[in-house]
Protein backbone atom coordinates (compact mmCIF):
# COMPACT_ATOMS: atom_id res chain seq x y z
CA UNK A 1 0.00 0.00 0.00
CA UNK A 2 2.85 2.29 0.88
CA UNK A 3 6.01 2.72 -1.20
CA UNK A 4 9.29 2.31 0.66
CA UNK A 5 12.21 4.65 -0.21
CA UNK A 6 15.58 3.08 0.26
CA UNK A 7 18.79 5.09 -0.05
CA UNK A 8 21.52 3.62 -2.07
CA UNK A 9 24.17 1.91 -0.04
CA UNK A 10 26.92 4.18 -1.22
CA UNK A 11 25.04 7.38 -0.18
CA UNK A 12 24.29 6.26 3.40
CA UNK A 13 25.05 9.22 5.92
CA UNK A 14 23.83 9.69 9.52
CA UNK A 15 24.77 10.04 13.18
CA UNK A 16 27.35 7.30 13.06
CA UNK A 17 29.28 9.03 10.32
CA UNK A 18 29.15 12.41 12.16
CA UNK A 19 30.52 10.88 15.35
CA UNK A 20 33.36 9.37 13.43
CA UNK A 21 34.35 12.68 11.72
CA UNK A 22 33.94 14.86 14.88
CA UNK A 23 37.38 14.15 16.45
CA UNK A 24 39.20 14.90 13.22
CA UNK A 25 37.58 18.30 12.73
CA UNK A 26 37.90 19.21 16.44
CA UNK A 27 41.63 18.56 16.41
CA UNK A 28 41.99 20.58 13.22
CA UNK A 29 40.12 23.54 14.79
CA UNK A 30 42.24 23.43 17.98
CA UNK A 31 45.47 23.39 16.01
CA UNK A 32 44.29 26.31 13.86
CA UNK A 33 43.26 28.34 16.94
CA UNK A 34 46.58 27.66 18.68
CA UNK A 35 48.52 28.73 15.61
CA UNK A 36 46.44 31.92 15.34
CA UNK A 37 47.06 32.88 18.98
CA UNK A 38 50.74 32.09 18.71
CA UNK A 39 51.08 34.27 15.63
CA UNK A 40 49.18 37.12 17.34
CA UNK A 41 51.38 36.99 20.47
CA UNK A 42 54.53 36.68 18.40
CA UNK A 43 53.53 39.68 16.28
CA UNK A 44 52.94 41.81 19.43
CA UNK A 45 56.28 41.02 21.02
CA UNK A 46 58.05 41.48 17.67
CA UNK A 47 56.51 44.94 17.35
CA UNK A 48 57.57 45.84 20.91
CA UNK A 49 61.09 44.63 20.31
CA UNK A 50 61.43 46.56 17.06
CA UNK A 51 60.07 49.77 18.65
CA UNK A 52 62.42 49.56 21.63
CA UNK A 53 65.29 52.05 21.42
CA UNK A 54 68.77 50.94 22.06
CA UNK A 55 69.99 52.17 25.47
CA UNK A 56 73.20 54.17 25.32
CA UNK A 57 76.23 52.34 26.54
CA UNK A 58 78.15 54.28 29.19
CA UNK A 59 81.78 53.40 29.53
CA UNK A 60 83.46 54.29 32.81
CA UNK A 61 87.21 54.54 32.83
CA UNK A 62 89.12 55.02 36.04
CA UNK A 63 92.12 57.29 35.67
CA UNK A 64 95.28 56.77 37.61
CA UNK A 65 96.81 59.48 39.74
CA UNK A 66 99.76 59.65 37.40
CA UNK A 67 97.45 60.35 34.45
CA UNK A 68 95.96 63.45 36.09
CA UNK A 69 97.30 66.73 34.85
CA UNK A 70 98.49 69.61 37.03
CA UNK A 71 95.77 71.55 38.88
CA UNK A 72 94.69 74.83 37.30
CA UNK A 73 96.43 77.85 38.66
CA UNK A 74 94.38 80.27 40.72
CA UNK A 75 94.92 83.71 39.36
CA UNK A 76 94.98 86.30 42.08
CA UNK A 77 92.54 89.02 41.25
CA UNK A 78 92.95 92.35 42.88
CA UNK A 79 89.97 93.73 44.73
CA UNK A 80 88.15 96.40 42.81
CA UNK A 81 89.02 99.84 43.94
CA UNK A 82 86.27 101.72 45.70
CA UNK A 83 86.04 105.33 44.78
CA UNK A 84 85.72 107.52 47.86
CA UNK A 85 84.46 110.95 47.18
CA UNK A 86 86.21 113.68 49.10
CA UNK A 87 84.33 116.00 51.41
CA UNK A 88 82.51 118.77 49.68
CA UNK A 89 83.48 121.22 52.39
CA UNK A 90 86.84 121.19 54.08
CA UNK A 91 86.68 120.83 57.86
CA UNK A 92 87.33 123.96 59.84
CA UNK A 93 87.24 122.51 63.36
CA UNK A 94 90.57 121.58 64.86
CA UNK A 95 92.75 123.33 62.26
CA UNK A 96 95.30 125.55 63.98
CA UNK A 97 95.27 129.14 62.86
CA UNK A 98 98.58 130.99 63.14
CA UNK A 99 98.46 134.24 65.10
CA UNK A 100 101.13 136.84 65.72
CA UNK A 101 103.44 136.32 68.68
CA UNK A 102 102.17 139.47 70.35
CA UNK A 103 98.67 137.97 70.73
CA UNK A 104 99.88 134.77 72.42
CA UNK A 105 99.89 134.87 76.23
CA UNK A 106 102.96 133.10 77.64
CA UNK A 107 101.00 132.15 80.80
CA UNK A 108 98.18 130.39 78.92
CA UNK A 109 98.46 126.57 78.91
CA UNK A 110 96.31 123.64 77.76
CA UNK A 111 94.79 121.49 80.48
CA UNK A 112 95.98 117.90 80.60
CA UNK A 113 93.70 114.85 80.81
CA UNK A 114 94.40 114.53 84.55
CA UNK A 115 93.39 118.13 85.18
CA UNK A 116 90.23 117.72 83.14
CA UNK A 117 89.24 114.62 85.15
CA UNK A 118 89.61 116.55 88.42
CA UNK A 119 87.08 119.15 87.29
CA UNK A 120 83.64 117.89 88.43
CA UNK A 121 80.14 119.29 88.04
CA UNK A 122 79.26 122.14 90.35
CA UNK A 123 76.48 121.18 92.74
CA UNK A 124 74.51 124.03 94.21
CA UNK A 125 73.22 124.08 97.76
CA UNK A 126 69.66 122.93 98.30
CA UNK A 127 67.01 125.34 99.50
CA UNK A 128 64.51 122.80 100.81
CA UNK A 129 63.15 119.45 99.75
CA UNK A 130 64.19 119.85 96.13
CA UNK A 131 67.58 118.94 94.76
CA UNK A 132 68.96 120.85 91.80
CA UNK A 133 71.92 119.76 89.72
CA UNK A 134 73.75 122.62 88.02
CA UNK A 135 75.13 121.55 84.67
CA UNK A 136 76.13 124.92 83.36
CA UNK A 137 73.02 126.60 81.99
CA UNK A 138 70.92 123.42 82.33
CA UNK A 139 69.21 122.64 85.64
CA UNK A 140 67.16 119.58 86.51
CA UNK A 141 64.52 119.70 89.21
CA UNK A 142 64.04 116.26 90.73
CA UNK A 143 60.45 116.91 91.80
CA UNK A 144 59.50 118.20 88.34
CA UNK A 145 61.13 115.17 86.75
CA UNK A 146 59.16 112.88 89.06
CA UNK A 147 55.89 114.58 88.18
CA UNK A 148 56.61 114.30 84.49
CA UNK A 149 56.87 110.50 84.71
CA UNK A 150 53.76 108.80 83.37
CA UNK A 151 51.80 106.82 85.92
CA UNK A 152 51.22 103.25 84.86
CA UNK A 153 47.63 101.94 84.88
CA UNK A 154 46.67 99.22 87.37
CA UNK A 155 46.42 95.57 86.49
CA UNK A 156 43.18 94.16 85.13
CA UNK A 157 42.52 92.52 88.49
CA UNK A 158 43.46 94.32 91.69
CA UNK A 159 42.33 92.79 94.98
CA UNK A 160 40.53 95.18 97.32
CA UNK A 161 38.54 94.92 100.53
CA UNK A 162 36.17 97.82 99.85
CA UNK A 163 34.93 98.45 96.34
CA UNK A 164 34.65 101.94 94.87
CA UNK A 165 31.20 103.53 94.97
CA UNK A 166 30.03 106.12 92.46
CA UNK A 167 29.18 109.37 94.25
CA UNK A 168 28.71 111.39 91.06
CA UNK A 169 27.15 110.00 87.93
CA UNK A 170 26.80 111.87 84.65
CA UNK A 171 24.38 110.66 82.01
CA UNK A 172 25.80 110.65 78.47
CA UNK A 173 24.43 113.03 75.89
CA UNK A 174 22.40 111.27 73.20
CA UNK A 175 24.15 111.86 69.84
CA UNK A 176 22.06 113.92 67.44
CA UNK A 177 22.75 111.63 64.49
CA UNK A 178 21.62 108.61 66.49
CA UNK A 179 18.57 110.48 67.71
CA UNK A 180 17.52 111.40 64.17
CA UNK A 181 18.12 107.83 63.02
CA UNK A 182 16.25 106.48 66.09
CA UNK A 183 19.18 104.24 67.02
CA UNK A 184 19.55 102.54 70.40
CA UNK A 185 22.44 100.63 71.91
CA UNK A 186 24.69 99.90 74.87
CA UNK A 187 28.35 100.76 75.41
CA UNK A 188 30.38 98.87 78.03
CA UNK A 189 33.39 100.75 79.41
CA UNK A 190 36.09 100.04 81.93
CA UNK A 191 37.35 103.13 83.73
CA UNK A 192 40.53 103.65 85.67
CA UNK A 193 39.60 104.92 89.15
CA UNK A 194 42.58 106.49 90.90
CA UNK A 195 43.35 106.58 94.60
CA UNK A 196 41.56 109.93 94.77
CA UNK A 197 38.40 108.43 93.27
CA UNK A 198 38.68 110.25 89.95
CA UNK A 199 38.42 108.67 86.52
CA UNK A 200 41.72 108.93 84.71
CA UNK A 201 41.05 106.79 81.64
CA UNK A 202 38.12 105.07 79.92
CA UNK A 203 38.44 102.08 77.59
CA UNK A 204 35.64 100.59 75.46
CA UNK A 205 35.02 96.91 76.12
CA UNK A 206 31.99 96.39 73.88
CA UNK A 207 29.76 98.67 71.83
CA UNK A 208 26.57 98.10 69.87
CA UNK A 209 27.26 101.12 67.66
CA UNK A 210 30.30 103.35 67.32
CA UNK A 211 28.15 106.46 67.24
CA UNK A 212 27.65 106.14 71.04
CA UNK A 213 31.33 105.57 71.96
CA UNK A 214 32.51 109.15 72.37
CA UNK A 215 29.42 110.22 74.28
CA UNK A 216 29.91 107.35 76.74
CA UNK A 217 33.60 108.20 77.21
CA UNK A 218 32.84 111.88 77.83
CA UNK A 219 30.27 111.00 80.47
CA UNK A 220 32.47 108.39 82.18
CA UNK A 221 35.37 110.84 82.55
CA UNK A 222 33.11 113.04 84.73
CA UNK A 223 32.20 110.31 87.22
CA UNK A 224 33.55 110.44 90.78
CA UNK A 225 33.98 107.43 93.09
CA UNK A 226 34.99 106.67 96.60
CA UNK A 227 38.46 105.09 96.33
CA UNK A 228 38.88 101.34 96.60
CA UNK A 229 40.56 100.24 99.82
CA UNK A 230 43.02 97.41 100.39
CA UNK A 231 44.31 97.06 103.96
CA UNK A 232 42.78 100.47 104.68
CA UNK A 233 44.84 102.09 101.92
CA UNK A 234 43.46 103.48 98.64
CA UNK A 235 44.44 101.63 95.48
CA UNK A 236 43.94 102.20 91.76
CA UNK A 237 41.41 99.84 90.16
CA UNK A 238 39.41 99.30 86.99
CA UNK A 239 35.61 99.58 87.17
CA UNK A 240 33.17 98.43 84.46
CA UNK A 241 30.28 100.78 83.60
CA UNK A 242 27.50 100.10 81.08
CA UNK A 243 25.91 103.09 79.34
CA UNK A 244 22.52 102.36 77.79
CA UNK A 245 21.14 104.68 75.15
CA UNK A 246 17.30 104.44 74.98
CA UNK A 247 14.97 106.72 73.07
CA UNK A 248 12.41 106.58 75.84
CA UNK A 249 14.91 108.14 78.26
CA UNK A 250 15.32 111.14 75.94
CA UNK A 251 11.58 111.64 75.61
CA UNK A 252 11.09 111.94 79.37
Amino acid sequence: MYDTFVLPKGDAYGGIELKKSYPKYLMTALIAAALFHFLAVASYWLTVWLAKEDEPVVTVRILKYSELGPPPSVASEAAPAVAVSGPAVKPTIGIPVPVPDAEVSPEQTIATQTELAQIGPQIGEGTGGTTQVDLGDFKVDKEVEKELKLEEPPADFVPYEQEPIAVKQVRPKYPDIALRAELEGTVYLKVWVTKEGKVKKAVILKSDAEVFNQAAIDAAMQWVFTPALQQKKPVDVWVAIPFRFRLKDVQK
